[in-house]
């Protein structure tokens, strides 16, 4: 790689913008905990095919704490959202505030395991008087033991086809809605790329009607992540959610999936329950904090 791809000094935390760069000298990191490292793979996966601007005018930037030669940590932010970061522990948060600090650009936020996530705010919201906001608590689940939740509702599952697609894009604007987050590419390119990789499986009634979808990221490291899953407000709570989300993890591990993940939202009791009855056991949980001021 050229010296000019990185910023930053030895024993201490580098920067880039060229992804290559960046997977080069952090994929082996990345690929050592693929369940911890999720976010990380998925989302450079996307940058990687589907361009830099896959979530945002902005160019991307990537960052690693590096010591002794080992890639301890690392970080990625997609403008306009927020920093992603694999753990930390407090003195690495500290310095990595700093570090960011230094760069003066905007930061709205920050995604990480629970301790991560507090450790960084705090060090941030102290190095720079910004106001850090807990936003939502999240957690980590893998895939054990396969289970159909029962009763399993009449119907069937299909993956999504063009048919679909008007339908898709009205559904991943009320999803994103209801989780109160910005969506990292618009609706109408979502479905179409989702529609073309054969990544959306939707539930339908017998006479052909779809009531709920879940989505599967590609595969990258041995594993995958269930999102998003789907149900509108009117047609909850009939066993469309858990029969569609068994069925795209089940296809998932028949495709050769080693790690099948999803994330939950802490807040929603009866997802996080649905997902154990079906096989999920917790990793970690993570934390989303916003920034103001």
């Amino acid at each position: 790689m050229h010296p000019d791809d990185w910023h930053g000094t030895e024993d201490d935390w580098h920067r880039t913008q060229d992804l290559d760069a960046f997977l080069a000298r952090a994929g082996a990191f990345l690929r050592s905990r693929p369940d911890l490292h999720t976010v990380t793979l998925t989302v450079t996966e996307g940058l990687r095919t589907r361009g830099a601007h896959a979530y945002g005018s902005e160019p991307p930037v990537f960052g690693l704490l590096e010591r002794d030669g080992e890639v301890r940590a690392t970080y990625f932010q997609t403008p306009p959202h927020k920093l992603s970061v694999t753990a930390l522990t407090t003195e690495d948060a500290d310095s990595l505030a700093a570090h960011l600090d230094g760069l003066r650009r905007p930061l709205p936020g920050i995604g990480a395991d629970r301790e991560t996530a507090a450790a960084f705010a705090a060090a941030w919201q102290a190095r720079t008087g910004a106001t850090a906001t807990l936003q939502q608590r999240q957690r980590l689940y893998g895939l054990g033991t396969l289970t159909v939740p029962e009763p399993v509702p009449e119907g069937r599952a299909r993956v999504a086809g063009e048919a679909d697609r008007e339908r898709l894009v009205r559904w991943y604007g009320e999803f994103i809605a209801s989780i109160g987050e910005h969506a990292a590419t618009d609706a109408d390119t979502w479905a179409a790329a989702r529609i073309a990789a054969g990544r959306i499986t939707i539930w339908e009634t017998p006479d052909g009607t779809p009531v709920s979808m879940a989505g599967v990221t590609p595969r990258v490291a041995g594993q995958v992540r269930v999102a998003p899953v789907y149900t509108p407000a009117r047609l909850r709570g009939r066993g469309y959610a858990g029969a569609v989300t068994a069925e795209v993890s089940r296809a998932a591990r028949d495709a050769g999936a080693e790690e099948v993940l999803l994330f939950t939202d802490l807040a929603n009791p009866t997802s996080n329950a649905l997902y154990q009855r079906i096989g999920y056991r917790p990793v970690t949980d993570f934390a989303v904090y916003g920034f103001s001021g």
